[in-house]
């Protein structure tokens, strides 16, 4: 049993994990300033499921509140502490700069300064694979650099990297990125592709397709992160003896520190996806075709040999599996009948 922070516990992967860590008997603490990102209807209902457990304690705020996350930090004694709040999406970054800055910057860096004095034995946070930016060598490995990102969201998550590193070399905090790979299934993001094609198709309205329906994607269900999340955080990041300064693995360190890639490891063409889709719906989809998005890439694929490696576990859900989840809780959490029901 263990007490545990995690901040953006009213997100999709936050609650998930608090579910998770609750059902297991620890003590969580939960932070999200509930924004409206998306519709808060569904931050609360995912809200509702932990605060079931008598051994959670949710409390609103922001942590880009300097103060705010002082006084957290002082009135708990936190074993782990799990980082899951952002300012999410690539696009809304372009248009909407500042608030990653103020969140996943700013916010990181208090939550750094929170550990740093209390001594946390592990910091895990979410980074993304969004960092492989301009990168292009299949499949994406954190073995390789990551100096070329393509949108100012992984810009973000690339420096909440360099910012773990700064202080597991100065404080000796242990720190554990993960580089989560196209998350989708229940209670995902309303802004997610899955969640936006299946309210799109279900309405009869256009879904829009990128890049010509070019993209691959290297899709990665819930549960598979959550079980490495928790592998994660029962196996704090350790000095690497066998690290070289003449030739640098970025995933590893001389320093308590760790990156791992998190995904399926199987490539999926955005148009299979899409079929599976519309079978689960019984409903064709009409797609509209656009080309590539500013920020995007046409194709993710992960290595995760580091992380089976580390944790003995490795993403496997199939899709086929995955999307079925899915649109059973669509339908039934937001009332909704479909042809193939």
């Amino acid at each position: 049993m263990a007490k545990i922070l995690i901040t953006g516990v009213a997100g999709f992967i936050g609650s998930a994990l608090a579910l998770r860590l609750l059902e297991k008997n620890n003590e969580v603490v939960g932070i999200d300033n509930l924004n409206d990102y998306y519709p808060v209807q569904l931050k609360k209902a995912r809200l509702a499921r932990t605060e079931a457990f008598e051994q959670f304690d949710f409390i609103y705020g922001d942590i880009a509140d300097r103060e705010f996350m002082a006084e957290i930090f002082q009135q708990h004694d936190f074993d782990v502490v799990v980082n899951l709040a952002a300012q999410a999406g690539v696009r809304h970054s372009i248009s909407h700069p500042y608030p990653y800055v103020d969140t996943n910057i700013t916010g990181f860096l208090n939550i750094l300064e929170g550990c740093r004095y209390q001594h946390v034995k592990h910091l895990v946070f979410a980074s993304s694979s969004s960092v492989y930016g301009a990168n292009t060598k299949q499949p994406f490995s954190e073995h390789d650099s990551v100096n070329h990102p393509i949108s100012l969201y992984a810009a973000s998550k690339k420096a909440n990297e360099l910012m773990a590193h700064s202080y597991a070399h100065l404080y000796g905090l242990p720190c554990t990125g993960l580089r989560f790979f196209t998350v989708y299934g229940p209670w995902m993001r309303p802004d997610a592709a899955l969640f936006k094609f299946t309210q799109g198709i279900l309405a009869g309205q256009p879904i829009s397709v990128f890049n010509h329906g070019k993209m691959v994607r290297d899709f990665t269900y819930i549960d598979d992160i959550i079980e490495s999340t928790l592998r994660v955080i029962e196996n704090p990041a350790e000095a690497n003896g066998h690290w070289q300064s003449d030739a640098p693995d970025p995933a590893t360190s001389y320093a308590p520190y760790r990156i791992f890639n998190v995904g399926n490891h199987t490539p999926v063409p955005l148009m299979r996806y899409i079929e599976i889709l519309e079978t689960c719906l019984g409903k064709k989809a009409n797609i509209n075709f656009m080309s590539m998005q500013p920020g995007d890439v046409p194709e993710t694929v992960s290595d995760v040999t580091h992380l089976q490696t580390v944790v003995n576990f490795q993403p496997q859900k199939a899709i086929e599996t995955g999307i079925v989840n899915f649109v059973d809780w669509y339908l039934n959490f937001y009332q909704v009948n479909s042809c193939a029901k």
